[in-house]
């Protein structure tokens, strides 16, 4: 289970995001929407250790993201909106590599990479060096880096961003066969068709804060809009009232 527990992040006088409580179950898919600067991609962060939040906790399964990072990064992967790959790597030899950093070796490490080659279709360029690839191929590269361990929670930034169709449906059929073997997922996206296809609940943030959470349909009651893109606008603009919690 991924969890938020009063998290709040500031950087000097701003405050990124604010006291945030939310949590994501096993077998979930949770999209966090907001606008550029409404605190998604800080959120994440401070969930994959890559940040020290101000105040307030993150933590997966228990293990919580301050106090006990390596076990937090055990027991996710995390997929940046940045990339970020060995450009002289082979693609295999790059998911081939974090495997060892994650402790697999041998037969296990060799079949978990050749799953994963299969899994996001990878065997066509799985020998070209990850500078000569394009940014479909490299982030279904990326993808696979980051899940070469089968870790119980998925936190993915934007994970479809710039992709083209295909690359974009083969990460939205993984993040559906995830949810299946019962992993907590949280995502951010702006495209609210990601949202439609495959989000069981959303949050909505504005300005760091939780404006409003529920399923999808729960945010087209709340807000009488005819869509999700409709839906979306009309809480996080200005004049729009924040959820009870």
């Amino acid at each position: 289970m991924i969890r938020f527990q009063g998290l709040t992040k500031r950087y000097g006088s701003l405050t990124a995001v604010r006291d945030l409580t939310l949590e994501v179950r096993p077998g979930e898919v949770y999209a966090l929407l907001g606008p550029n600067g409404a605190g998604k991609t800080t959120a994440l962060r401070c969930l994959a250790t890559l940040l020290q939040p101000t105040e307030g906790t993150a933590s997966v399964s228990g293990a919580d993201a301050l106090h006990n990072p390596l076990e937090v990064r055990r027991r996710i992967a995390f997929l940046a909106a940045s990339m970020g790959l060995y450009e002289r790597l082979t693609a295999r030899e790059l998911v081939e590599y974090f495997g060892r950093l994650h402790g697999l070796d041998g037969e296990h490490l060799q079949a978990r990479v050749d799953e994963l080659v299969a899994l996001f279709g990878l065997g066509e360029f799985r020998n070209r060096v990850c500078g000569r690839l394009s940014t479909g191929q490299r982030q279904r590269v990326s993808l696979a880096r980051a899940l070469v361990h089968d870790p119980e929670a998925l936190i993915l930034d934007e994970p479809t961003l710039g992709l083209d169709v295909l690359s974009g449906q083969t990460i939205y059929d993984f993040i559906s066969w995830e949810r299946s073997r019962k992993k907590a997922i949280l995502f951010s996206t702006h495209q609210m068709e990601e949202v439609e296809l495959l989000a069981d609940r959303v949050g909505v943030l504005r300005r760091g804060e939780l404006v409003a959470e529920g399923t999808p349909e729960d945010l087209l009651e709340r807000t009488g809009e005819p869509n999700l893109a409709r839906a979306f606008l009309s809480l996080v603009s200005e004049n729009a009232p924040v959820e009870a919690t």
